[in-house]
């Protein structure tokens, strides 16, 4: 690290943007409209649905892993897609794993919303569309939190990116992958370098998702600018 190897900027930089890019995925696509959707809908079964999310929290990734490894090796349904052993496998199964995380969490940060809020919204005249965005803005500093954690979970697993990803040098090498690696070769101080990093990406990816929320919130900026 001290060096300035080109090689192990080049794994955290990998690293750092299929972790983002399966967050992302996970949060905007998945996680905040669905569990609007939960949230605000009344259906049979929620409150047992709400129960499975919850369940699923503590997903062991190498069962995520191999659940991906079965529908897209060759011999599965979707083998013809031929994303094996590609970042892009990577982040879908980065995607699936950090879900169950993130859509809990914003559905326990709308439900803290105090009921006040969209009732008083409607009582001055908001129809329902508008008194749900009130409510997701009242919520947005949960819902960060859900991104926040969402993100933690994506860059520091290795069962995913191990069985999907195959750590293959220069394409699909992740840093907790090749701290997995140096570690099997006795390579400790490599190891621990590559460490410090992944713990220094997370805490400075986090701490920067915290103050934007502070500052503003993606969540308020997204609404207002809807």
């Amino acid at each position: 690290m001290a060096s300035l190897d080109p090689d192990v900027y080049k794994i955290a930089w990998r690293s750092l943007w299929i972790a983002l890019t399966s967050s992302a995925i996970a949060f905007f696509f998945i996680a905040l409209p669905f569990g609007s959707l939960i949230h605000f809908n009344n259906f049979p079964g929620k409150t047992a649905l709400i129960t499975l999310i919850q369940t699923l929290f503590s997903l062991p990734t190498v069962a995520v892993g191999l659940i991906v490894w079965v529908v897209f090796t060759r011999s599965g349904p979707l083998g013809s897609l031929d994303l094996m052993f590609t970042p892009k496998i990577m982040v879908i199964g980065q995607a699936i794993l950090v879900t169950p995380v993130m859509l809990g969490l914003v559905i326990s940060a709308l439900r803290g919303v105090d009921k006040a809020v969209p009732e008083t919204a409607a009582a001055l005249g908001a129809n329902s569309l508008q008194s749900s965005i009130i409510t997701i803005r009242e919520a947005q500093f949960g819902i960060m939190t859900a991104l926040v954690l969402g993100f933690g979970r994506a860059v520091s697993e290795v069962g995913v990116a191990m069985m999907v990803g195959g750590n293959i040098d220069g394409y699909t090498r992740t840093l907790t992958t090749a701290i997995t690696l140096e570690t099997s070769r006795a390579e400790t101080e490599l190891a621990l370098a590559l460490g410090f990093i992944l713990i220094f990406i997370a805490v400075f990816v986090n701490v920067g998702l915290l103050l934007i929320s502070k500052r503003r919130g993606p969540i308020g900026w997204l609404l207002s600018n809807s």
